[in-house]
């Protein structure tokens, strides 16, 4: 199959798929007689494994290295899994970080609505900002 045709098929551009055979996520396919490229049919289930885990907040060195357990032969799901349960970890840290920005930002909002611009005095740069 043509690099047309495997990216109308995908959902992806060429230069997506070009790419993706740069960085090692898709082996470089045979070359017709005439120099294109001819991708196998599996390049399909790849370049859709690759969406759905970049769809996961994976990296594409991350990928690349599921890939290369796949590719040798052994089932990956260790791998996977450690990652999942590593991305999820850093979610909820982010999620309470936020939380806490959030609390912040809602005392600043309620510093800022009961303060009076006029009451500022020239020295101060902003109280609203400025702890009390």
């Amino acid at each position: 199959m043509r690099i047309g045709d495997l990216a109308a098929a995908s959902q992806v551009t060429a230069k997506t798929i070009r790419f993706y055979e740069q960085a090692g996520l898709l082996p470089a396919p045979p070359r017709t007689a005439g120099g294109y490229r001819d991708y196998p049919p599996e390049a399909m289930s790849r370049l859709a494994f690759i969406r759905d885990a970049q769809g996961a907040d994976l990296t594409l060195a991350e990928i690349r290295s599921v890939l290369e357990i796949r590719d040798s032969g052994q089932a990956p799901c260790g791998q996977v899994t450690a990652l999942i349960d590593q991305r999820l970890a850093n979610i909820e840290q982010r999620m309470a970080e936020l939380r806490q920005t959030r609390t912040a930002l809602r005392e600043l909002a309620r510093r800022a609505a009961a303060t009076d611009p006029e009451t500022c005095s020239q020295g101060e740069i902003c109280t609203i900002l400025t702890r009390p």
